[in-house]
């Protein structure tokens, strides 16, 4: 994790970048990595934790096997993306927020994923799905059911 920072130490504005370079090699920021990255760009401990904590997109905990995040922003909203979330949550035995207790899924709500034009929409496991309906869902859920 310090190697991984300290490459966007020098830079300004680094710790967001540093962040996600975190997040993307160890799937979250682990609490035990604020003060390292406290001292690392010269913040406080409180100022990490802050922007961890604000931004959506950074994780805490590890996430499942599988990553299932359903944007809940206006357009998605406006065309189905509620049925979606109770359709996914009731399948996947896991609320939004959550990773199931078997560590094979997280069910995360996403406010956008660019794809308002085709919504509503999804990522899993990074790929987005647009124009996603009930039984679409289902198809891609049964192949993280599979998987898991």
């Amino acid at each position: 994790m310090r190697a991984l920072a300290a490459a966007h130490a020098a830079e300004p504005g680094g710790l967001l970048p540093a962040l996600h370079a975190v997040q993307g090699a160890l799937g979250h920021i682990d609490d035990a990595d604020v003060p390292v990255l406290a001292e690392l760009f010269n913040r406080s401990r409180a100022e990490v934790h802050g922007v961890v904590t604000y931004y959506h997109h950074f994780r805490r905990q590890p996430p499942g096997r599988h990553v299932v995040q359903l944007c809940r922003a206006e357009a998605c909203q406006a065309c189905g993306a509620d049925e979606l979330a109770a359709l996914a949550q009731e399948r996947l035995r896991c609320a939004e927020g959550q990773t199931r207790s078997d560590g094979g899924v997280t069910l995360e709500a996403v406010y956008c994923l660019g794809l308002c034009a085709s919504s509503p929409a999804l990522a899993l496991d990074g790929r987005l799905h647009g124009r996603v309906t009930p039984a679409r869902l289902q198809q891609l859920l049964d192949g993280v059911e599979a998987a898991s």
